[in-house]
């Protein structure tokens, strides 16, 4: 692979911005994902390739990382921020129609729950993936999400809750929106959360974690 692409990717995985973040100290004052996106582009190197061969891997392996507990919530958080950074000089070309998403998806936690964390990493990984994340936030209604799934065609449902009294919610939130959308694929997922529930409440599928949520995408949601 190329070697801009390789230390693209190395950025992403262990969370260094640009050039100036003292984070990770062992890679204080080397260029980040920041500076190496731009450098590939500039060297030619397709777009699809800077987001596909070298942000998605960082990723994806941020997420098995994650999953394996090899790295913890603040170590996302950082990978999400370098991801963030390289994706600024992608999005012009999602635009133009160079880049394609793989598809999109609506996340929020339902309605009486205000619990974000672990939605907002669900989301991250998500986005690293090469999804289209629309994040609807916290305490979010049944209708709120059926207006979303109306706006964005063709798009998956992620709902996330943390708390046991708000589980009730996910499934008036399922049957709101299968009610309308029968085909739209919904996956679940939270502390409280298993799979019996999943199958339970009619949802096509449940993750513990957000590797298990990208490669429940990859799997069954691609649109391309």
């Amino acid at each position: 692979m190329n070697e801009i692409l390789l230390s693209l990717t190395r950025c992403v995985e262990r969370g260094k911005v640009n050039i100036k973040s003292p984070y990770p100290p062992d890679m204080k004052g080397q260029e980040g994902a920041d500076e190496l996106a731009r450098k590939a582009l500039d060297a030619g190197i397709a777009p699809q390739d800077v987001l596909s061969e070298a942000l998605i891997v960082g990723m994806q392996r941020v997420g098995v990382r994650f999953r394996n507990k090899e790295i913890f919530v603040p170590d996302v958080l950082m990978a999400a921020k370098a991801m963030a950074a390289a994706m600024v000089h992608l999005k012009p070309f999602f635009k133009s129609d160079a880049l394609k998403h793989k598809g999109t998806i609506v996340v929020g936690t339902v309605l009486g729950d205000l619990h974000d964390i672990g939605k907002k990493l669900v989301a991250m990984v998500i986005e690293g993936a090469g999804w289209e994340v629309v994040d609807l936030g916290t305490d979010v209604s049944p209708e709120k999400f059926l207006k979303a799934v109306d706006e964005h065609p063709g798009c998956v449902v992620g709902l996330s809750a943390l708390l046991t009294t708000t589980m009730v919610n996910m499934e008036a939130t399922v049957k709101h929106v299968k009610a309308k959308h029968p085909n739209v694929k919904v996956i679940i997922g939270g502390a409280p959360v298993t799979a019996e529930f999943a199958a339970k409440i009619g949802a096509d599928g449940y993750s513990a974690d957000p590797q298990g949520a990208v490669e429940f995408l990859n799997s069954r949601c691609t649109s391309n």
